[in-house]
This record gives structure tokens, C-alpha cells and sequence, in this order.
């Protein structure tokens, strides 16, 4: 048992993993069942959490946090920096989701949950952030959530509340549409030999006794095969 609310998990360099939990972020031993924590994170912010995160190509970590009521406009987009060192890249948001990045690592795209919007950044050789401005729109139901990048620089995008994965082109049109039995798509994930698996993450949080019912499935993990490969996820290079 971990001590706080899962935001994400990523490997380190070694046979650890971090995670980013309700107040901050913590090694995780898989061995020893232990947690250490590394960062604690906006301690003036007690109703934040952290939420979703990922490890870019030069092993920089980016994560989010949010309002746990989902109310106040408080979350950020923070990233680590090769040395340790952590930044606060974009502000603004009540819920924060979904940082991933373009294959050549110039684009990172992140969503703003309520606002139903998925923002594209410019990102420098030292990891700032700048041109930010509006990558896609997200109409009829559903809120971003988890999003990965393919190998072909597609954009997937889970959809809470949406039954369904988006896939957008890098230059922001609509190109596919994958459905699904459940309402609440929390994350998705590209694995297998090939890269080609997609292992998605659902909820049943916040659906009904009646909503449970004609959704059997809600809370599962699904497995479909995507029409190109991911990109591959390395480890975490620096935790202070």
C-alpha cells in the first residue's frame, strides 16, 4: 500500500520506480513494498494532488497537478530537468492530464480536462516551454484524460465520460475513433514486442448503481492493436 492517491508511476534508472502520489514524489521499492518520498510538492496547495505524468525522450520527467475537488483553478504542469531541479512550465488549470510528446521531441501536448482542450507547446533544448496554443478541441461527451504519442506522431487521447480513444494527426485533424463498452477511458498505453498493443485503463467512478449495471466492464483494462507502434518510454533520469 502506498501512502496517498496514485497519480502515475515511471521507471528510474535502476530497479525502482516513481511515483507521483497525493503530496509528492516517492521511490518506489517493488521489493521491499516501500516508498520514500524524494519532492514534496506545492505544500501550500493542501487540496492539490498530482495526477498524470510521463518521462521524455531525454529522461525529464513531466507530471500535473489539480484541485482534488475539481473546482479551483489551481493545477500546474511541472518538469524535472535532467539534474533534478524542478520547474513550473504552465498554470491555470483544474485538472491537469496526459503530458506526452511528438517523436522528435520538439512538441509536448497536455490536456486541460474541463476545458476540453488539448494544448501543443514548442519545447527548448532545456526544457522550457513556449508557443503554447490550442492542438484540438474535444466535441460531443466525454473529457480528456490519459494521452500517447505513436511512432507515426498520431496523438491518442482517452476520453472520460466519452466511451471512446481519439487519435488526431500532428497537425490536428481527426483520424480515428476506437469505441468501447464503458464510458470512463482513463489511460492508454503502447507495449508488446512490436509496440503495437495498446493496454487501456477504465472507471467506474462516478457512474450510477443503474450505469454499473449496463456497464459490466467499467474498471478494466482493455487490449487492442493500434495500426502503427508507440513510441518506448524510458526511465526517469534524475530523482533528487
Amino acid at each position: 500500500m502506498v501512502p496517498g492517491q496514485p497519480g502515475f508511476i515511471a521507471a528510474l534508472s535502476d530497479r525502482f520506480f516513481l511515483c507521483g502520489l497525493q503530496d509528492g514524489l516517492y521511490r518506489f521499492d517493488p521489493v521491499q513494498g516501500h516508498c520514500l518520498k524524494l519532492v514534496e510538492v506545492e505544500p501550500d496547495l493542501p487540496g492539490n494532488r498530482i495526477n498524470d505524468g510521463f518521462v521524455d525522450p531525454h529522461g525529464r520527467l513531466w507530471f500535473g497537478t489539480m484541485d482534488d475537488a475539481e473546482t479551483a483553478v489551481s493545477g500546474s504542469l511541472y518538469q524535472m530537468s535532467e539534474s533534478g531541479k524542478l520547474s513550473r512550465r504552465d498554470a491555470g488549470y483544474v485538472i491537469t492530464n496526459g503530458p506526452a510528446m511528438s517523436p522528435d521531441a520538439r512538441t509536448l501536448y497536455h490536456a486541460d480536462t474541463v476545458r476540453r482542450l488539448i494544448y501543443a507547446f514548442d519545447v527548448g533544448l532545456d526544457g522550457v516551454l513556449f508557443d503554447k496554443r490550442i492542438f484540438a478541441r474535444i466535441s460531443g461527451s466525454g473529457f480528456p484524460d490519459g494521452m500517447a504519442v505513436d511512432a507515426d506522431g498520431f496523438v491518442w487521447i482517452a476520453l472520460f465520460g466519452g466511451a471512446r480513444i481519439e487519435r488526431w494527426s500532428a497537425d490536428g485533424v481527426l483520424a480515428d475513433v476506437v469505441q468501447f463498452p464503458c464510458a470512463n477511458i482513463t489511460k492508454l498505453a503502447f507495449g508488446g514486442d512490436d509496440l503495437r498493443n495498446v493496454y487501456v485503463t477504465t472507471a467506474w467512478k462516478g457512474l450510477t448503481p443503474e450505469e454499473r449495471d449496463r456497464q459490466p466492464l467499467a474498471g478494466g483494462l482493455f487490449l487492442f492493436r493500434a495500426p502503427a507502434s508507440g513510441l518506448s518510454q524510458p526511465a526517469c533520469s534524475k530523482v533528487v
